[in-house]
C-alpha cells in the first residue's frame, strides 16, 4: 500500500495528523491539475491554482463525514469533482447581480476569453444530464476535463481498459458537443 493510500485511509478515518501529512504528498499534483483547468478559464479569473487547490483539499478532507477513498485514483476523481464544483459555484456567483451580473469585464488588452462563466454553467448542466444517463461517462469527463488526466490515467482511476476509456471519451465528447451546440454545426476534430 502506498503512502498516499495509507494516509487517505487514515484521514478518512478521522486522523487529523494524516490529513496534514497527506497535503505535501499530493499538493504538487493537485496544483498541476488546478493550473491545467484554470488555463481554460477566462483571463482575470479571481481564483488562482493555489486557492483552487486549497479549497478543493478542504472539501476533500475537511468534513467529519469525509468518504473513505479506496485508491489514489479514487481520491483524484474526488478532487476533480471538487474542482468542478468550485469553478461552477464561482461561475454562478459571477452571474448574480451584486457581483456584476450580466456585465462583462473589459480589459485594456483585447484578449478573447477561452471560456465564459455561462459556458461552464452550460457544461455543468449537460454533465448533470449525462450523469443521469451514464454516471461513468460523466466521471470520465470530470477526470479528463476538470482534473486534466490523460486517457490512460482516467482509465486507471475508473478501473477500465484504455481502449474502453478511449471509446467512451469519444462518445462523451460527441454527446456533449451535440448537447452544447443544438444548432447542428459540424463537430471539431479534437
Amino acid at each position: 500500500m502506498s503512502d498516499v493510500t495509507r494516509l487517505l485511509d487514515a484521514a478518512a478515518a478521522g486522523d487529523r495528523q494524516a490529513a496534514a501529512d497527506l497535503l505535501p504528498l499530493v499538493y504538487a499534483e493537485l496544483r498541476q491539475l488546478a493550473a491545467a483547468r484554470l488555463a481554460h478559464e477566462p483571463a482575470g479569473h479571481t481564483l488562482d491554482a493555489t486557492a483552487l487547490v486549497h479549497e478543493a483539499y478542504l472539501r476533500l478532507v475537511g468534513p467529519d463525514d469525509a468518504p473513505r477513498w479506496e485508491t489514489r485514483g479514487h481520491f483524484f476523481a474526488a478532487a476533480a469533482e471538487a474542482i468542478r464544483r468550485i469553478l461552477v459555484e464561482s461561475a454562478r456567483k459571477k452571474g448574480r447581480g451584486k457581483h456584476g451580473g450580466g456585465r462583462r469585464r473589459v480589459e485594456l488588452a483585447d484578449v478573447p476569453a477561452a471560456a465564459r462563466p455561462d459556458d461552464l454553467l452550460a457544461l455543468d448542466d449537460a454533465l448533470a444530464r449525462l450523469a443521469a444517463q451514464d454516471a461513468g461517462l460523466a466521471r470520465l469527463v470530470d477526470l479528463r476535463f476538470f482534473a486534466g488526466l490523460t486517457v490512460p490515467e482516467a482509465a486507471s482511476a475508473l478501473g477500465v481498459s484504455v481502449a474502453t476509456a478511449e471509446r467512451r471519451w469519444a462518445f462523451a465528447r460527441a454527446w456533449l458537443y451535440a448537447e452544447l451546440n443544438p444548432g447542428g454545426e459540424k463537430s471539431p476534430e479534437s
